[in-house]
C-alpha cells in the first residue's frame, strides 16, 4: 500500500503527541515493579491495649493483603516503574482505567507499610516524645509539641469518613499537618491539596477498620492511645533521609 508524504507526517506527527502524552513511567523499558505484603516488625498483640490483636489481624492479613494485590495487578500493566512512590506522584497522566485502582490500592499499600513502620510496643520504641532535628523542626513549625499532637490529632478526629492524618515535611524545608480522604497522600500531585504535597514520615490511619472492633465509634480514644506507639526514631530516621 502506497502512503503519501503528508499521511505519513500526519502519522509522525501524531505518533510524537503520544510520546509526549504518555505517563513517564511509560517511557522507559524495564522489569515489572513488583510488591507484595510486608511482614509486621511486631507481633499482631504487640500493640495491645491500645491496638487489639485481632484488629491488627484483620487490618493487616486482610485489608492490606487486599491492596497489595490490587495493587500489583495495576503495576503488571505499568513496565519500567522505578518506585511506589513514582507511580502515585503520576497517578493523573497514568491510563484512565488504571487511575482509580492505583489511588485507592497504591496509596492503600504505600499507607500501611509506613503506618506499621511508625509504631512500635509501649515502652519498646513506642511513646515518649521526638528528639534531636526532628524535635527542634516540629518546635520550630508548631510552637511546641503539645501545640504538634493537638493539631494532627485534631486532623484525624475531624476527617469526615474514612481517611488519614499526616505530618508531612514539605520541599521548603518546612513541617505541616494535613488529612486526606480514603487512601490519598501526599505523594500524590494533582489529587491532593499543594500546599500538602510532601514526604510523609508519620501517618495515622482512621479507616473505621482500624479501630472499630475495639474503640467503637470511639475515635477520639482510640487517637489519644495511639500516641503512646508512635516509634518516633523511626519518625527521625524518616525525616534526616529527606
Amino acid at each position: 500500500m502506497n502512503i503519501s508524504r503528508r499521511t505519513a507526517l500526519k502519522t509522525t506527527a501524531m505518533m510524537g503527541v503520544a510520546a509526549t502524552a504518555a505517563p513517564r513511567v511509560f517511557a522507559r523499558a524495564g522489569a515489572t515493579l513488583k510488591v507484595s505484603l510486608p511482614d509486621l516488625p511486631y507481633a499482631p498483640d504487640a500493640l495491645e491495649p491500645a491496638i487489639d490483636r485481632k484488629t491488627m489481624e484483620i487490618h493487616h492479613g486482610r485489608h492490606h493483603a487486599g491492596y497489595a494485590n490490587n495493587f500489583q495487578s495495576a503495576l503488571d500493566r505499568l513496565p519500567g516503574a522505578r518506585s511506589v512512590e513514582e507511580v502515585l506522584a503520576e497517578i493523573p497522566a497514568l491510563p484512565g482505567d488504571l487511575q482509580t485502582t492505583v489511588r485507592n490500592n497504591g496509596g492503600g499499600h504505600w499507607n500501611h507499610d509506613l503506618f506499621w513502620k511508625i509504631m512500635a510496643p509501649p515502652g519498646r520504641g513506642g511513646g515518649g516524645v521526638p528528639a534531636g532535628d526532628l524535635a527542634a523542626r516540629i518546635n520550630a513549625d508548631f510552637g511546641s509539641f503539645a501545640a504538634f499532637t493537638e493539631e494532627f490529632s485534631n486532623a484525624g478526629a475531624t476527617r469526615f469518613g474514612s481517611g488519614w492524618a499526616w505530618l508531612v515535611a514539605r520541599p521548603d524545608g518546612r513541617l505541616v499537618v494535613g488529612s486526606t480522604p480514603n487512601q490519598d497522600n501526599p505523594l500524590m500531585k494533582g489529587l491532593v491539596p499543594d500546599d500538602l504535597i510532601g514526604t510523609p514520615i508519620l501517618g495515622l490511619d482512621v479507616w473505621e477498620h482500624a479501630y472499630y472492633l475495639h474503640y467503637q465509634n470511639r475515635r477520639g480514644d482510640y487517637i489519644s492511645n495511639w500516641w503512646k506507639l508512635v516509634n518516633w526514631e523511626e519518625v527521625s530516621r524518616r525525616f534526616e533521609a529527606i
